[in-house]
């Protein structure tokens, strides 16, 4: 096993039956916590009328993994 971080990102809207989401893997707490700042500030440049009607947040959280060969990848430059 091995430890990857999950970065989640909620979604929602009124009216929406529920809330979107989207989930990314990064190999470590500093990139995964750089993608969500870098997504939060996105999201706070946006304009009154976008976060009128769009509410956006973000958690990193350690997860237990079997290996993934994208991480190695992307670890090794290939």
């Amino acid at each position: 096993m091995i430890k990857v971080w999950f970065m989640l990102v909620l979604f929602s809207f009124p009216n929406a039956p529920s809330v979107k989401y989207n989930g990314y893997i990064y190999a470590t707490e500093g990139d995964c916590e750089f993608a969500r700042y870098e997504i939060q500030e996105s999201y706070n440049n946006k304009s009154e009328e976008y976060k009128a009607v769009t509410k956006v947040d973000s958690y990193c959280v350690e997860f237990e993994s079997f290996p993934l060969t994208v991480l190695n990848k992307i670890n090794l430059g290939v």
